[in-house]
């Protein structure tokens, strides 16, 4: 039976290998075109086409991936002049952006009536998992939908969990999110704390390291602190801000009080206004440090 036809919009950091896994294993996929060349080129090269725009790209698939910032970027590729709903056709999306829940089941709403299917499947892990092909997926949606598009996360996945309804994928990502980003807040300002009392991040880190609080993002955001490695985790603190902020968008409407979740997006509110909103997220370690007059390394 042969597959069926892939569109992939948002070729950036973490899509560029999660439509290169697509690709490798043999479903025929058309990318949107970015303003960076070289992951479009690359894909190019190993058997993709390229739409000219969302409905170009509409027109020549059947399941269409969105790996894009947020929320108002997801809708104008849908909505937007040429989005993909401009195709008239059906369509089954996934939204493996990090999304705002509420805006997930709104438009899942509005694009059923016309034929147009959309799940949520956000994704965990980071960009060299995506290469590697072993990242996590949280995926809401229809039984149905989930299960015609389970081969295509599958492709890019190591592991995938099903959360419930439309929506719930985008609300565990963001619970997701705020445990990580507020182990890294935890992280930076320990960091500091520790420097002011003459602990290096060296010693900090014989502690940590191997015992009951060290875990997989733990070691990514120390590679950075004590390494210097600026890829160890390619996540921006301006992406970190946009997803604590979704967070309290949607404790608000829950009706829940959530101190914690306040206090961790104020960390990097903290940063991103003070210019550091491309600097990724261990690098919050540096920043906190500096306003408390103390530095993690040695000039």
């Amino acid at each position: 039976m042969s597959k069926e036809r892939i569109g992939f919009i948002g070729v950036g950091l973490m899509g560029h290998g999660m439509a290169k896994n697509i690709v490798e294993k043999g479903w025929p996929m058309t990318v949107l075109g970015h303003r960076n060349r070289a992951p479009v080129e690359d894909l190019k090269a190993r058997g993709a086409a390229e739409a000219t725009s969302a409905r170009d790209l509409a027109e020549k698939s059947d399941i269409v991936v969105i790996c894009v910032t947020g929320s108002p970027q997801v809708e104008a590729a849908v909505n937007g002049p040429e989005g993909l709903v401009s195709a008239g056709k059906p369509l089954l999306i996934c939204d493996c952006s990090t999304s705002e829940p509420s805006s997930t089941i709104r438009l899942a709403a509005e694009l059923a009536p016309k034929g147009i299917t959309l799940i949520d499947a956000p994704l965990s892990r980071t960009p060299k998992d995506a290469e590697a092909g072993t990242l996590d997926v949280m995926v809401g949606g229809d039984p149905e939908a989930v299960e015609r598009a389970w081969p295509v996360l599958d492709a890019f996945a190591q592991r995938i969990v099903k959360t419930g309804p439309v929506g719930t994928g985008h609300t565990m990502k963001l619970l997701n999110n705020f445990v990580s980003m507020g182990y890294a807040a935890i992280y930076a300002e320990a960091l500091a704390l520790g420097a002011k009392a003459g602990i290096t991040p060296a010693v900090f880190d014989s502690v940590i390291r191997g015992g009951r609080m060290d875990c997989l993002f733990y070691q990514t955001f120390f590679k950075y602190v004590l390494e210097r490695d600026r890829d160890a985790h390619k996540f921006t603190l301006a992406n970190a801000l946009k997803d604590t902020t979704y967070l309290a968008a949607f404790a608000n409407a829950a009706g829940l009080a959530n101190p914690v979740g306040a206090a961790v997006r104020n960390s990097f509110a903290l940063a991103v206004n003070t210019g550091h909103a491309e600097d990724y997220v261990p690098m919050l370690s540096d920043i906190v440090a500096e306003m408390n007059g103390v530095k993690l390394v040695d000039s």
